[in-house]
């Protein structure tokens, strides 16, 4: 029994020793001390001992066996170190050579229409004014003259931070109401902002921006509504359009329309398309606001940007604008 120990102790310490890698020495350890290894075979055969020698032979068996599982574990951090190292070498970085694959930055598609928007109106004399995107339920729905039971107040359109108090805004309308509080007529503002509705789909986003437009003064009518949006949207799209005004109803406008334009102009092929939404200044609006209904009129519009940006770029996936895919986002350079 001895000589057959210190025959296989010689040949498995040479074995660990030659191991080149993990893998081998592995190897090594299942040959070894595995389930059927040469060490496990040898402990399994004891009871085939006489009784006397029995106790010598398992000590030294195991002493063989605490020895080479030391000399694997040995081994093993060695070659760790050694495939570390390895590694290392082969994925070093030269920190003083350029950058790879350096690109300049880009605005997005929406801030780049955004800013488009503001620029265009900013020349007609409008100033850009933003408020609050918690809003109360006053400014977001009561003071546009929002029926308690309109459709829009309800869970599943809105969503409510504190109750039936406070609310994420569902337009930026709310701006309007608190810039015609603070201040008299003449007033002609815009106001671009994040707005929030339950809502998702191809063409609808949970999140998204929103521009509305507010003109009161003596005299406004809705003639200047339509030149100002025919001047504003041939501008932003930078060809002569067709505008069709069709009337709807909003609850802080009177009268009211939604405005479409011929996508034939825009290469699209697509007829009438609907861009915006506007209307008179409901008077109890402006009332609600302190407003003398009886002197002043005005005209309120709105608009997604998201929308415009669809049809200025050819987007036909809202959604593309906020999956962060470098590959579209790299068109706008």
């Amino acid at each position: 029994m001895t000589t057959d120990l210190d025959r296989l102790r010689s040949e498995a310490l040479a074995a660990i020793a030659d191991a080149g890698d993990l893998q081998a020495l592995e190897a090594q350890r299942v040959a070894l001390l595995g389930k059927k290894g040469s060490v496990t075979r040898r402990l399994k055969t004891l009871g085939d001992l006489p009784a006397d020698e029995r106790r010598a032979a398992g000590g030294a068996i195991n002493a063989l066996k605490q020895e080479l599982g030391e000399a694997i574990t040995a081994r093993r951090e060695v070659l760790e170190a050694e495939a570390r190292a390895q590694r290392l070498a082969q994925e070093r970085v030269d920190v003083t050579l350029p950058g790879r694959g350096r690109r300049p930055g880009a605005m997005h598609p929406i801030t780049l229409t955004r800013r488009r928007i503001e620029s265009l109106f900013a020349r007609r004399g409008f100033e850009v004014v933003t408020g609050p995107e918690v809003e109360d339920d006053y400014h977001n729905f009561e003071a546009l003259n929002v029926p308690p039971d309109h459709p829009a107040r309800a869970m599943q359109d809105t969503f409510y931070v504190d109750g039936a108090r406070l609310l994420l805004r569902t337009h930026t309308s709310p701006v309007q109401i608190r810039t015609m509080e603070a201040r008299q007529p003449p007033i002609r503002i815009i106001a671009p902002g994040r707005v929030y509705r339950c809502d998702s789909d191809r063409t609808h986003s949970p999140m998204f921006h929103q521009v509305e437009a507010l003109y009161v003064a003596e005299a406004v009518n809705f003639a200047d509504l339509r030149a100002e949006l025919q001047s504003f949207l041939e501008a932003f799209f930078e060809t002569e359009l067709k505008l069709r005004f069709r009337p709807s109803y909003f609850p802080f406008t009177e009268p009211s329309a939604e405005v479409d334009i011929d996508g034939r102009a825009l290469g699209t092929g697509s007829g009438w398309m609907e861009v915006l939404g506007c209307g008179m200044v409901h008077p109890r609006v402006l009332e609600a606001a302190g407003i003398d209904g009886a002197r002043y009129t005005g005209y309120a519009l709105g608009m997604g940007i998201e929308r415009l940006a669809m049809l200025r770029y050819g987007v036909t996936d809202l959604r593309q604008f906020y999956d962060n895919d470098l590959r579209f986002l790299a068109q706008f350079a």
